[in-house]
């Protein structure tokens, strides 16, 4: 099981007269990692490293740094702590003192672990959507199932043969929610085999 992040973070690190500053937050596609970092990057720093991941996708950047010594550090950082759906930027102001490789690679991985270790953790849930078809004279019956295993309905339309629902539910909860249905309408409610969507 993998976290995001519950709220925004970030950590402060002086390193030889440099300041570097991370900053993370949850994101939940490139688009938005990007403009986070767009927004978290400060003009004047020297340096805004990055670095994202989402599910399989990920980028980073070492902006102008030795090439392999921010932008990889800081998503090793991301992955080192189990963290996905994510964005960290790691701005540094130069003090005078040059770091080194190993150096460099130690202050933008470190700003990045600290950074996430002290933030506020929210786990991935994986979700699942259903199709239900039912008649009537079961919404009632449905709806109250709906609400106890946490199924949010994303789609509604009533058709001569009943009602046709879309749902999304966490997919722990799908088996328990196919069986509370069946037993609570002697069978009568429809449902299409359940697949896995994405983690939230």
């Amino acid at each position: 099981m993998t976290d995001t992040l519950a709220a925004p973070a970030s950590h402060l690190l002086d390193v030889r007269h440099s300041r570097f500053l991370a900053q993370a937050a949850a994101a939940d596609a490139p688009a938005a990692a990007m403009d986070f970092i767009a927004r978290a990057s400060d003009p004047d720093a020297t340096h805004n490293c990055w670095a994202w991941r989402i599910g399989q996708d990920y980028r980073s950047s070492d902006d102008g740094e030795p090439a392999g010594t921010a932008g990889r550090p800081i998503l090793a950082a991301i992955d080192g702590q189990g963290y996905d759906r994510i964005a960290v930027v790691v701005s540094r102001w130069f003090g005078g003192i040059k770091l080194g490789a190993g150096g460099l690679v130690r202050a933008y991985g470190g700003a990045a672990a600290e950074c996430l270790r002290l933030a506020q953790r929210q786990p991935l849930v994986a979700m699942a959507e259903l199709e239900l078809a039912c008649a009537f004279e079961d919404l009632g019956t449905v709806h109250a199932a709906l609400h106890a295993h946490a199924a949010e309905k994303t789609g509604e339309r009533f058709e001569t043969d009943g009602a046709h629902l879309s749902l999304r539910l966490p997919a722990s909860e799908a088996a328990a929610l196919q069986a509370r249905l069946r037993d609570a309408t002697r069978d009568r409610v429809r449902i299409a085999t359940p697949m896995t969507a994405e983690t939230d």
